[in-house]
Order: C-alpha cells, then structure tokens, then sequence
C-alpha cells in the first residue's frame, strides 16, 4: 500500500526547535496533513528517544526513528533505524566521539562520513546525506563526490533539500541507483513547516519494519516538494543583502558582496551544474512540486504571515471540511474545494495547473510566488 512519508524533523533539543514539538503535537500535525509514517527525529538523546518510547501511540501514524548528525567537514547525515533500540547502541558507539551527544538532539560527531556510515550499517541502520545540496552544511558544500566522504561505505539514498529536486541530481554519476528522499527538516509543527517536503513509500503494512524495508529497498513511488526556487538557497547570493549573483559575477567580486561586504554563497543550482545535474530525470519516481496550503491561503489573503489567525482559520475551515492537507492539494475537486473557499480553490487551481510565479531565493532567504 501507498503511504506518505516526511522522515526527517527535529525535537525540542535541537536548536531554533519549537517547544511545542511533542509526540502528541507531531503525530497530531501529521494526521492533518495526511502523512502516514513520520520519523522520530533527534533519537539519539536519551530523554527525546525515552519519550518516544513511553508515549503511547493511537494515532494511527507509524514512527521510524531517525536522527542527523553533523559529522567531519560539517557534513550533516540521515541516519534511518528500524528501532530506537538500534539508536541506544549508536549513541554509545558514537559517545566517545561527540561532546554534545547527550545533551543536542542533533549532536556533533568528530567522525568522518566513511566512519559513521560503517557503524549505522553494522548496526543494521540506513545513511544518506541530508539536504545534500545546500551550501553550508552538506556533502556537496565539503566534498565533490559520495567516495570523498564515505569511502568505501555505500550510502542508502540521498536527501535533495528544499532548494532541489530530482533533476538536480539527475545526470551526477555518483547517484545513479540511489533514492532520492524528500523531507521537511521541520523545527515546528505548524502545518507550513512539517510535511512541506514528503515522500510516498509502497509499504507491506504499518509498522516501522515496513517503512524501514521499503526506504532499504528504495520503494519510493512519488516525491513531493518545494519549488526548487522557493528554498532559500537555490540561487547564488549574498548572504546579508540577498543579492543574487551569476557564478562569474561572485567571481569576480571574490565572493564578497560590493555591496555590504557580505559573503556570497553559491546557490544549490549553481553547484549542482557544476557536478553534472540539472538533467530531466529518467528512471525516478515523478517528483511533484507543492506549495503548502498554508502559504496558499496566505497569499490569498494578502498577509505577510502564514501565522495570523485569519490564515489559520481558513485553513482549519478547509481540513475540518475536505480531509487532509495533501489530499486538499493533490486530489480534491476544484470545485468541492470551492464550496467552502473559493479564492482558495483558485489558487489551488492555479498551482495544479502552474500557472504559478516564482521568484527564487538564494543567500538564506526564501524564494516567493505569487498567484493569477
């Protein structure tokens, strides 16, 4: 059977977190949006992976337990167990490593990807690198290939990040066979945060084994995600003013902004032609750009914020009625949607359709869209 899945959020002990994130708001986050199987995130501190384990779940949703990790060269890694006893072991394998395990829910570990890849697989776990293409903490910020950080140990798939998709990194030869995964890295449960990026897995059943095996096995049906312009780093940019810049343009002013003296970060789709991607993907399950609904009722609502009551209201008036977040994107009728809200069913219309403008972002600001 079909599931959605978003397998990489964080807990309350990771930094710039929501202390609202809980089991309970999570799992109730994931019903309205309509994801299915949820990772744990952060299961390598003790207190979060307890809570988890105590915490009775009637929810409906299967938990994977997942955590990242900030390895050598700040090289950020998603690391997939079938069980949060599996991550007990990890934590003391890794213990003597990090400073921090105990007490960040996304430690730091002095490893080198090759070394912390080869403890998870013995331990019977899953690894990729997370947003692996983003320029500050990522493989491709570090290295110019998969070998380069993990030797001789294979990687399980790779996380694209909200500034990529497939294409991105269709076409790199490095990647040819390993699944691509897209996930939200929320640090809040608010609807335009967990679930913005999800995947659809082809399950056995409901349970986390099922999850576990279908990711092992690369049974990923459907991709979900951003606009790659609307991550905040897609486009090359300073990093204080958010001037964009073409790669010879960064050059020549040595990547500082004449500007502000700001740094100049080169954007996810810069680099990724750079490595060879940026080619229509073939032999990958379809990748289909979303917008959250959230931003949807924002922008018809004319706000800044997705966060005002007037948004929230109209989206609660939406879920309440027509089901989950998803659905109400991909599969409800224009017109059921326009009975309860029809300037939102006209923005839905407009971005099933693509006839979505699209202002990308770059230097760690957000691209925007606007509607017809």
């Amino acid at each position: 059977m079909d599931v959605y899945a978003d397998l990489h959020i964080h807990s309350p002990f990771s930094m710039a977190t929501s202390p609202a994130v809980s089991p309970s708001s999570l799992l109730a986050g994931a019903a309205i949006k309509g994801i299915g199987v949820l990772g744990s995130g952060d299961a390598l501190h003790p207190e979060w992976r307890r809570t988890w384990e105590a915490f009775e779940n009637n929810a409906g949703i299967v938990v994977l337990p997942t955590a990242e990790v900030e390895g050598k060269g700040r090289v950020h890694h998603l690391i997939i167990m079938e069980g949060f006893a599996q991550f007990a072991e990890l934590h003391g394998s890794l213990a003597p490593h990090s400073r921090d395990i105990a007490t960040s829910g996304r430690p730091h570990v002095k490893l080198t990807g090759e070394a912390i890849a080869a403890v998870v697989h013995d331990l019977g776990g899953l690894i990729g690198p997370a947003h692996a293409f983003t320029p500050w903490t990522s493989l491709y910020a570090a290295h110019n290939s998969v070998a380069s950080c993990y030797g001789e140990e294979p990687i399980d798939f790779l996380e694209l990040g909200l500034s990529a998709d497939s294409s991105y990194g269709a076409g790199i030869p490095d990647l040819d066979g390993v699944p691509f995964l897209t996930n939200s890295d929320a640090h809040s449960v608010h609807p335009t945060k967990l679930g913005r990026e999800f995947n659809r897995l082809d399950v056995a059943g409901a349970t986390p084994k099922a999850a576990f095996d279908a990711v092992r096995q690369g049974r990923i049906t459907l991709n979900a995600g951003f606009f790659p312009e609307e991550g905040k780093y897609n486009r090359t940019a300073c990093t204080r003013c958010y001037r964009q810049y073409t790669l010879e343009e960064a050059a020549a002013a040595g990547w500082t902004c004449p500007d502000d003296g700001g740094a100049i970060k080169k954007g996810v789709c810069d680099r990724a032609r750079e490595l060879g991607g940026m080619h229509a993907p073939r032999d990958r399950p379809p990748y289909y750009h979303v917008i959250p609904l959230g931003e949807i009722v924002r922008v018809v609502c004319g706000t800044c914020s997705a966060f005002t009551k007037g948004v929230e209201e109209r989206y609660r008036r939406l879920t309440d009625t027509l089901g989950t977040e998803i659905a109400i994107l991909t599969e409800v009728p224009i017109d059921r949607i326009a009975a309860i809200d029809p300037a939102v069913a006209a923005g839905i219309a407009a971005f099933r359709e693509g006839r979505v403008a699209l202002v990308p972002g770059g230097g760690g600001k957000y691209g925007t869209f606007t509607l017809p």
